[in-house]
């Protein structure tokens, strides 16, 4: 976690002003230096093993307290906290416009991965078109699709890879770092969704694109995320999709 604990001592104060949970998407909206943010993280619950604890201890309590608190969380081996935690991370990080360029995770892959291997962990909504714009693709999800193949073939699968895209759901697993251990040293490394943070940290761990969401319209967002939305609606409702690039 190591990650993440960097990322975290980056991180100015803040309160939280509201968190909400829904099935997909947690939202979490803080007060930093005056100003009103909001960051997203998916919603993972808690293994088996936690389910006689509360999924939040604190649920009821939580606005008002210092946002650094619930960052911490992300380091929990409690899902639901750790995803509580990424969201904080995303609403607590300097906002940089001038950083940011636009465009979605799918354009992003499929212009680097033209002729080339392509891994994606985690199975998104775009992967049927990308197969037919990259070279060849391996698409590695926990619960395996048709064509795609189980998590646990990551070994086998990543150091051939040219290019590797990891889903930001892998910040709240906690499974990033291995992940990343398992790359060539040559591959193009993106990390890409909603959970992944805007952070530059991220490219001193090899990592050279972060596709990832700002919530521009922070009560439609919450309201849809609440509501049992999924991304596409969560999108719509008022998230602007963009990118962070190491310039090497």
């Amino acid at each position: 976690m190591k990650i993440l604990k960097d990322i975290l001592q980056k991180l100015p104060q803040g309160k939280i002003v509201e968190v909400r949970i829904g099935i997909h998407w947690t939202v979490v909206v803080a007060e930093v230096n005056g100003k009103i943010q909001c960051g997203l993280g998916s919603t993972l619950a808690n293994s088996e093993d936690d389910h006689h604890l509360p999924d939040v201890p604190l649920a009821g309590k939580l606005l008002g307290e210092p946002a650094l608190t619930l960052a911490e969380w992300s380091l929990s081996e409690q899902r639901t906290l750790s995803s509580i935690g990424v969201a904080t991370i995303n609403a607590l990080l300097p906002r940089h416009p001038g950083s940011w360029v636009d465009g979605n995770a799918e354009e992003m892959i499929a212009e680097r991965g033209l002729g080339k291997k392509v891994a994606i962990i985690g199975h998104f909504p775009f992967v049927n078109r990308l197969r037919q714009r990259v070279g060849h693709l391996n698409v590695l999800e926990l619960q395996p699709r048709v064509g795609d193949l189980h998590a646990s073939e990551a070994a086998q699968v990543l150091p051939e890879c040219e290019v590797v895209a990891i889903t930001g759901m892998t910040f709240i697993n906690h499974t990033l770092q291995d992940l990343l251990s398992l790359c060539s040293r040559d591959a193009y490394i993106m990390v890409l969704g909603p959970s992944a943070p805007l952070c530059p940290i991220l490219f001193d761990y090899g990592i050279s694109l972060v596709s990832g969401s700002i919530v521009e319209n922070i009560d439609p967002v919450m309201q849809t995320a609440s509501q049992g939305g999924n991304f596409r609606q969560v999108h719509r409702a008022g998230v602007r999709l963009v990118n962070i690039i190491h310039k090497s």
